[in-house]
């Protein structure tokens, strides 16, 4: 089996709060005297996001941000991980840390601090149960920081409730001013919704589409509008959303065509980091090397880091391929 760390690779899908370690998690709830977030397993998607919402809350000033992003992009390096894209929604702090750019300046200088000025770029993202207005705020702030640490602009939240449709206005200027779109869609609700989100968001990317194959139609047109899959096998098993790793349907949707990279999404409740994630995945599914590296190779070349990265990465894998 491929070794993992050595496989130069891109994280695009993870999440800020949930990418912290389990130390700092008990650290900074010691600190503030509040409860450590459960690890899980979650018997249900409300506990789920009590214990992410703990892990937010722990967060109780920029300093921690700042240190947070350092470790993570540490951690990330010693996972062989080139290139990190992590999500964030700065509103959902309701200004107890100080004004959103403060914040997106912490974490992009944790990020540098610990992986230098090529490692990650930062997604500003959109809480789709709260009020657009704030959508709002959070496009102006991507748009303020596009090409100086943020590189895309996401979309999280209930999305059986909240239509894609309420957001297209904004996906629409996000990608106008040259952000890369990364919504979620199909893992909360039905294939239907990833086919909405394709059609009113123009997004290049989908987080998760899990659900997907529930119609066959809807995997035709990832095919053919090439929108590449963020997909978090792990994360889906822990959450409920496939019964088991072997039933997912990630190895299905690669072999018909679908760009799918590989991804951890919340770490600090799987326990997993991404060189890890592979190794699972690639046993569970029975994944050849060649299907090893090609996952590295789309998460590559569908992610937002510097040319110099992109190349070096892409030639390494070259190598990997040869061998």
């Amino acid at each position: 089996m491929i070794d993992t760390v050595a496989l130069p690779k891109a994280e695009l899908h993870l999440h800020f709060e949930a990418a912290m370690s389990r130390s700092s998690a008990a650290a900074l709830a010691d600190k503030y005297g509040m409860p450590e977030p459960a690890p899980g397993p979650f018997e249900n998607l409300a506990e789920f996001v009590e214990a992410y919402e703990l892990a937010r809350d722990v967060i109780g000033s920029l300093d921690d941000l700042r240190d947070l992003a350092e470790d993570l992009a540490r951690r990330q390096q010693a996972a062989g991980v080139v290139w990190t894209e992590i999500h964030c929604i700065p509103a959902t702090y309701s200004g107890r840390l100080g004004p959103a750019d403060d914040l997106v300046e912490a974490i992009l200088d944790g990020l540098r601090a610990g992986g230098g000025a090529d490692s990650a770029g930062l997604v500003v993202g959109v809480n789709r149960g709260r009020p657009l207005a704030e959508g709002e705020q959070m496009l102006d702030l991507a748009i303020r920081w596009a090409g100086c640490g943020v590189v895309a602009f996401g979309l999280a939240g209930d999305e059986a409730n909240h239509p894609a449709s309420r957001f297209a206005d904004l996906f629409q200027r996000a990608a106008t001013h040259g952000l890369v779109t990364v919504p979620h869609a199909g893992e909360g609700a039905g294939a239907c919704h990833v086919r909405e989100t394709i059609d009113e968001l123009g997004p290049h990317r989908i987080c998760h589409g899990v659900r997907s194959p529930e119609d066959s139609s809807v995997v035709d047109q990832l095919v053919e509008a090439d929108v590449c899959l963020d997909m978090a096998p792990l994360s889906n098993v822990l959450l409920q959303v496939v019964p088991d790793l072997e039933h997912h349907p990630l190895p299905a949707l690669l072999r018909r065509g679908v760009p799918v990279t590989l991804n951890t999404d919340i770490p600090l409740f799987t326990g997993v980091p991404l060189d890890e994630e592979y190794e699972r995945c690639t046993l569970a599914w029975g994944l050849s090397d060649a299907e090893v590296v090609a996952l590295a190779r789309t998460s590559i070349q569908r992610s937002s880091c510097p040319d110099h990265v992109r190349a070096a990465a892409l030639a390494e894998l070259a190598r990997h391929s040869a061998g």
